[in-house]
């Protein structure tokens, strides 16, 4: 098809530019400048141009990146001089990218904190179609190298491609972060320096959740669950996560919150991720009729293990057939994978983590179809950062975005007229970020019904409607997720920080029928009419009513505004609101106001404007304290009164929309 003939030709000479501004090739290598390792983000054909141009001519890419700071390599201990950036040829004599298939046995934790991430590379390697697609396996040391690799994350909604080179953090000769159980083997080193990349550095990796590297790896919703309030059905929702491609992990809260990484008298450590592999029910030769319910855990580290029963060791292994051994694929080996009960799992984890390639819920048996929509937006500091229902003032300058239910469940069991869907609120870039002194936000989101309104609903409706529903808690994770059922209707979901002012970007995932893009989107004309000049007589009827102290009540400035307008036959107005001049006389009392007034102040006068506009009016008119003044305000109203004039003089047709050449835009 011509558009996509199109778009990949602007593809391509996008990317061709690009190789050209990165770095020029020489006769052995192509040095490519990106600093430390966040460089560029590439796209599968600029990847696809370095190797088989560099193959072409015998010579192999080199990202020039600095080494990463000494927090970098460990936290609690100072670091020995030999520390460098090591290509294989001095790693090892014969390297290979996926030694006998990618395993989680591949991965094992360096000095780095990033355990969060390993364990989910770990159940990763459960699922053949998903490992693929974030580590391309046609990658070799051999045919076609050019000293480069690259990877596939889920990126804010979007598939990205990262390149990196073969050189990896040492001292003494021996990787510092993440490693495989064979020496020669580097696909899982090579992946943690590509996410590296994608967030900045490998010090942003530092501490994490394993939900954010599990959705990066899939593109996935994750939904947690508390042990202690933990659903009956917990063992049957792991089952079917498992054999649906689920990822799944697992961690135990430490009691102290300073304190990480303790390992406890049972071989558990708290403050610690931990994958779960597998979840099987298997017979006793000694209990034919009961069965026992186990699950498969595994230790990033790749070794430090449970000691309890059905531990590698244990005597409860000696009740099992060789048959169910075999089926369990029992192994007596210090590599951070053990058995347990899920009696015991229960009793010793505090929270699971699973997150899902569709949102059917793990409870049901029947698979659904589903529609997700991923919509973008930001908090702005002084317009559009509102913070939590508690802030009343500047709850409702949230960002909106409008949700219509059409459908209710297709579920003959369930006699309830209810509709089934998931939101998911991430932040974004706080990691990457986490070197300027960002860090993640407290986010929830709120749940109103509305009827019609396609407008930015205003104060006066959240101060009298309850919410329908909410997010569990407003909480500092990167992402929040939950499961709803609600009647079919329309309805305004708010996402926001939970304390004002808090300036940042955001994603909101919803899974189900139609999703509307952010209310009050398209900007409405402003009533029409000339500008009045200033003239005595105003004066003199001002002067009138308010007398030798100049002061005057709201009521007596809608009087002497209104008898000025009046004269004028060409303006059709109902005249000025009370509401109005109170804001005015506000402005005037205090000089200025608060910028989140801003958006009353220019819908009383008649401009209905989309989100965007007034983050912009904001960022241009409000001061550091975030108030606007008031000649800021009357030089903001005059130019929207331009800006519409100039559009309605260009709209010939009446229908909201216009066709300007390059002469009409400049």
């Amino acid at each position: 098809m011509p558009t996509s003939i199109c778009q990949w030709i602007t593809s391509f000479l996008s990317d061709r530019r690009q190789l050209v501004r990165l770095g020029q090739l020489t006769s052995r290598t192509l040095t490519i400048s990106t600093g430390a390792p966040q460089g560029c983000v590439l796209s599968p054909l600029l990847f696809s141009l370095y190797t088989n141009e560099c193959t072409a001519k015998d010579s192999f890419v080199k990202l020039q990146m600095t080494l990463p700071s000494s927090a970098s390599y460990t936290m609690e201990t100072s670091l020995p001089t030999d520390r460098r950036l090591k290509s294989w040829l001095e790693i090892c004599d014969n390297p290979e990218f996926i030694v006998g298939g990618a395993s989680r046995t591949d991965i094992c934790q360096g000095d780095l904190g990033d355990c969060w991430l390993l364990a989910a590379i770990a159940s990763l390697t459960l699922n053949d179609k998903l490992l693929y697609r974030v580590v391309p396996h046609e990658q070799s040391f051999s045919e076609g190298y050019a000293g480069i690799f690259h990877f596939q994350f889920w990126h804010y909604g979007d598939w990205v491609d990262v390149v990196v080179d073969d050189r990896i953090p040492t001292i003494n000769n021996q990787l510092v972060f993440t490693k495989s159980a064979e020496r020669n083997e580097f696909w899982s080193a090579l992946l943690e320096k590509a996410y590296a990349k994608l967030h900045g550095s490998y010090e942003a990796l530092k501490g994490g959740n394993t939900a954010e590297g599990m959705e990066d790896f899939t593109g996935g919703v994750t939904e947690f669950y508390e042990m202690k309030e933990a659903p009956k059905e917990l063992y049957k929702i792991m089952k079917k996560a498992l054999e649906r491609g689920s990822l799944m992990g697992c961690s135990i809260d430490s009691l102290v919150p300073a304190r990480f990484a303790t390992r406890t008298t049972t071989g558990l450590v708290t403050g610690h991720a931990y994958s779960v592999t597998a979840v099987e029910e298997c017979k006793q030769s000694q209990h034919k009729e009961s069965k026992v319910r186990l699950v498969r855990v595994r230790n990033p580290w790749g070794q430090v293990e449970w000691n309890g029963p059905w531990s590698d060791n244990s005597k409860e292994w000696e009740n099992l057939s060789k048959g169910e051994k075999e089926k369990l694929q029992h192994q007596n080996a210090e590599d951070g994978e053990f058995w347990m009960s899920f009696e015991d799992f229960k009793k010793n984890y505090t929270k699971i983590e699973i997150c899902n390639m569709t949102p059917d819920a793990l409870e049901d048996d029947k698979l659904h179809k589903w529609t997700v929509s991923v919509n973008e937006g930001h908090w702005v500091r002084g317009c559009s950062a509102g913070g939590c229902r508690n802030y009343p003032e500047t709850f409702w300058t949230n960002p909106q975005y409008r949700l219509r239910l059409l459908e209710e469940d297709d579920d003959p069991e369930d006699d309830e007229e209810a509709c089934t869907f998931v939101v998911a609120l991430m932040q974004k870039n706080r990691r990457r970020e986490r070197k300027l002194g960002a860090n993640l936000f407290t986010i929830g989101f709120s749940i109103y019904e509305m009827h019609g309104n396609k407008q930015h609903m205003q104060k006066e409706f959240f101060m009298s409607s309850t919410f329908k529903a909410r997010s569990r808690a407003y909480i500092n994770l990167r992402e929040v997720t939950q499961r709803f059922r609600l009647s079919p209707g329309e309805y305004v979901i708010v996402p926001s920080t939970y304390e004002p002012h808090q300036e940042g970007e955001f994603i909101l995932r919803f899974s189900r029928m139609y999703f509307s893009n952010p209310m009050s989107d398209q900007p409405a004309p402003a009533s029409t009419g000339e500008e009045s000049e200033e003239d005595q007589q105003f004066l003199s009827i001002f002067q009138h009513i308010a007398g030798d102290q100049m002061e005057i009540s709201a009521n007596d400035l809608k009087d002497v505004l209104n008898k000025v307008v009046s004269k004028y036959k060409d303006i059709h107005t109902d005249g000025f609101s009370r509401e109005s001049c109170r804001s005015m006389i506000a402005l005037m009392d205090s000089n200025s106001g608060s910028s989140y007034e801003m958006r009353n102040a220019i819908n009383d006068a008649g401009f209905r404007l989309n989100n965007q506009l007034y983050d912009i009016i904001t960022m241009r008119y409000a001061n550091e304290n975030m108030h606007i003044d008031f000649d800021s305000f009357v030089s903001c109203l005059v130019r929207l009164e331009g800006m519409f004039r100039a559009f309605q003089a260009f709209d010939q047709g009446g229908d909201g929309t216009i066709r300007l050449n390059v002469l009409e835009v400049s």
